[in-house]
């Protein structure tokens, strides 16, 4: 993975990573970011993405996507949910629900959550 990522000036999580637009930063490295969900569904409700501009879980390229699943551990281990376990979800496409076209993963954690 490269310093140089694809970007969409048009997107949220983009904008967010530029610091054009406001977020809670929770988490920040070379290739990945995690802030705050602005809706949380849990105590802990975090959105972690790649820097990249990838739209879905699908068009992501397998590096980017083993760097993130690599960091999401880092995250939950600074937020003091790693041993006391977490939820991780990811919606790909219109159909699952995913409402911004920016790959992320929701890290929801502080709650007993059932199916």
């Amino acid at each position: 993975m490269t310093g140089t990522y694809p970007t969409d000036e048009y997107c949220i999580f983009c904008r967010i990573i530029a610091r054009n637009a406001p977020a809670k930063l929770r988490y920040e490295s070379e290739h990945v970011v995690a802030f705050d969900d602005h809706r949380p569904k849990a105590p802990t409700h975090v959105l972690i993405c790649p820097k990249g501009h990838y739209p879905t879980f699908m068009e992501t390229p397998d590096e980017v996507l083993a760097q993130l699943e690599a960091e999401i551990k880092i995250v939950a281990e600074r937020l003091g949910v790693g041993e006391r376990g977490f939820r991780m979800v990811v919606n790909n496409g219109r159909e699952s629900g995913q409402l911004v076209f920016h790959l992320h993963y929701h890290l929801l954690a502080g709650t007993v959550m059932g199916f």
